[in-house]
């Protein structure tokens, strides 16, 4: 069974050697909407794949990094880069440009992540990332799959290459959960979550 649970964030970024020449010379914006899709093949205590409010802690934190950030591939000029980190507080450092395509593969990769290192406290089980689906227009999104997250061919995506501005990280509910991602450590679920949205 699948569940589906939208996000929304704005962002800022240049998306080098892509064809548009509006895309890869000038710094522009998008709406996102991020449709995480999870999956199942067994439900919870509450029979459910995975309480949507659960989804409220370091999964939304994680995406709502990108909101009102600019986003910039890490091969990128060291003048642009020096640029983003001096006028803009909230900035992320990626491995790979910041396309549709990559930030459906990033969030997909991080969300795995997180999941595979939180410790379950109703009876979830195999709860694991089916797709994630990158709205950058109202036409036009990239989705992203298991497969796409591990094609080397797409880009390498390990945890120690991303980079969070002090700001973004301010903002989390644990603001050293990229840390304890990196270090391999236990997110532990609620056992009771107060309020669903």
């Amino acid at each position: 069974m699948r569940i589906r649970k939208l996000f929304k964030f704005e962002n800022a970024h240049i998306v080098r050697n892509c064809s548009s020449d509006r895309c890869k010379y000038s710094i522009h914006g998008h709406s996102y909407q991020i449709e995480l899709i999870l999956e199942a093949h067994r439900l919870d205590h509450g029979q459910m794949v995975y309480d949507f409010g659960l989804l409220k802690s370091s999964i939304k934190d994680i995406i709502d990094s990108f909101d009102h950030a600019i986003c910039f591939w890490d091969k990128d000029d060291p003048d642009y880069i020096n640029a983003c980190k001096k006028f803009s507080a909230r900035w992320i450092s990626l491995p790979v440009s910041p396309s549709a395509e990559q930030f459906s593969r990033v969030v997909f990769f991080w969300a795995r992540e997180i999941l595979k290192q939180t410790q379950m406290q109703n009876g979830e089980t195999d709860v694991k990332v089916y797709s994630v689906i990158a709205h950058e227009t109202a036409t036009g999104y990239a989705q992203c799959f298991e497969d796409d997250v591990d094609n080397a061919q797409m880009g390498a995506l390990t945890l120690g290459d991303f980079e969070f501005s002090e700001q973004v990280k301010a903002e989390w509910h644990d603001p050293n959960m990229y840390d304890k991602l990196k270090k391999g450590e236990k997110f532990v679920n609620p056992t009771v979550v107060l309020q669903v949205d």
